[in-house]
Parts: C-alpha cells; structure tokens; sequence
C-alpha cells in the first residue's frame, strides 16, 4: 500500500511500467488508483519489460508515452504525491524524450541503438 492516503482530485506522480507521470487521481480502486496523465517525467523504456536491456527477445517493443489526460490504473505503491506546477504535456513530453534520446547515445550497445530508434520513431510521430 501507499505510504499517503490518497484522495481523488490529488495531483501526483505514478510509475506505469518504466515511465514516470504527473497526474491527478479520478478514481480509487482496490488496489489501485485511476490517474489522469498531465504531463511526463520519464519517456518509458523501449524493449522487452521482462528482459531489459536485452536485443535478443521475440519482440522489442515500441513503447508510447500514456497520452494527455489518459487514465490507467497505477498500484497504490507506486503513486507519490506532488506539489509542484504541472508543466505542459507537449512540453514536457518533448523533455523527457530528449533526456532519454541523451542518454541512450551515451554509450553504443545494440540495445541503445536499437532503443533510439524506436525512440526517435516516435518523437517523429509525437511532433509532427
């Protein structure tokens, strides 16, 4: 369980699979919180969740950002609050795509390049 009993309309930040959100909670669920997306933190990784940093799967996924204002559900552990101004969706997806673009050509890996790929694909897509 959380470490704050949330309640809905309270912003916070969620973790849905390997990306970071800011949103406000719409619903309580059992073990879960339905939360809007308002903005991102951290683009998710790109691969396979089961076996990151791994090129050798039977799928590398190509994995979106949760849309501005789509609700999913998020286990209560991993919701936090926050306090903060909640920066521009478009803003701030841009930001976390340029962050994880960085840091991906840090180092050559076939994971990376195969990571940026994707990745640029879908800045491609996200800014058109």
């Amino acid at each position: 369980m959380s470490e704050h009993e949330f309640k809905v309309g309270d912003k916070v930040t969620a973790i849905y699979k390997t990306g970071k959100y800011i949103g406000e909670i719409t619903d309580i669920r059992p073990s879960a919180y339905l939360v809007k997306v308002l903005a991102v933190m951290k683009h998710p990784m790109q691969g396979d969740l089961h076996n990151p940093k791994q090129t050798e799967v039977s799928m590398f996924h190509q994995r979106r950002a949760l849309a501005f204002r789509e609700q999913t559900n998020v286990p209560m552990n991993m919701v936090r609050v926050y306090d903060g101004d909640i920066p521009d969706y478009k803003e701030s997806l841009r930001v976390s795509v340029e962050k994880m673009s960085r840091t991906l050509t840090e180092s050559q890996t076939e994971w990376n390049n195969k990571s940026l790929e994707l990745l640029e694909d879908l800045a491609a897509d996200y800014f058109k």
